[in-house]
C-alpha cells in the first residue's frame, strides 16, 4: 500500500521540526566559563599554534617532520573546539536552578536506586554535558535525567532502563 506520509507534501513547519536548532541549556558559570575559552582559544591559543606550527617548520623537510604534523594536528583540535563553542554559545540559553528544590537543569540530586541501603545513594548533577560539578553530570534527556525532572525530596519515580523498569527515591535535592 501507499505510504501516507508520501501522499502529503512536506510544509516548512514540517522541515523546521526535522531540523529543529539544539538549544543549549547551561548554567550561568558554565555559559561564563565557555565565553572565556572561547575568547583565550580565538587568541592566545591561535596565536601559539601559529608559533608552534612555525617553529616546527623551520626544521625542514615536512613529510618527515613529527613536530610539525603534531603541532598542524594540535591546531586542528583547538579549531574544532572553537567551533564547537561557538556552535554551542549560538545557541545558548542560561538555566537558573529551582528555588523550591524541584529537581531540574542545574540541580545536583541525590538518589537511591529502590532495595539498596543508603549507604549506596548517588548523587547527579543534571545538566549539560559542558557543566563541571563535584558530582556526575546526567542529561535530562537520559531515562532517569527526564524521569527525575520536576520530582522533588520523598518522591519515588520509574524509568525505562535496559534491563526493565527501575524506581529510584529522590533523598535531596540542592543547587550546585
Amino acid at each position: 500500500g501507499a505510504n501516507t506520509r508520501e501522499s502529503r507534501p512536506l510544509t516548512w513547519r514540517h522541515l523546521d521540526s526535522i531540523f529543529k536548532v539544539m538549544i543549549h541549556r547551561l548554567s550561568r558559570k558554565t555559559h561564563e566559563r565557555l565565553r572565556e575559552e572561547h575568547a583565550d582559544l580565538t587568541t592566545r591559543g591561535r596565536i601559539v599554534a601559529a608559533e608552534k606550527i612555525a617553529r616546527a617548520r623551520e626544521h625542514g623537510d615536512l613529510k618527515e617532520n613529527g613536530d610539525y604534523h603534531a603541532a598542524k594536528d594540535e591546531h586542528g583540535h583547538m579549531e574544532a573546539r572553537i567551533r564547537q563553542l561557538e556552535s554551542i554559545l549560538d545557541q545558548a540559553e542560561i538555566v537558573e536552578p529551582s528555588k523550591d528544590g524541584t529537581v531540574g537543569l542545574g540541580m545536583i540530586v541525590t538518589v537511591l536506586y529502590d532495595g539498596d541501603d543508603e549507604s549506596m545513594a548517588e548523587s547527579y548533577l543534571i545538566g549539560h554535558i559542558e557543566e563541571i560539578s563535584e558530582a556526575p553530570v546526567m542529561s535530562p534527556t537520559s531515562p532517569l535525567g527526564s524521569a527525575l525532572l520536576g520530582a522533588k525530596a520523598g518522591d519515588v519515580v520509574e524509568y525505562d532502563a535496559p534491563n526493565g523498569k527501575l524506581k529510584v527515591k529522590v533523598l535531596e535535592t540542592r543547587s550546585q
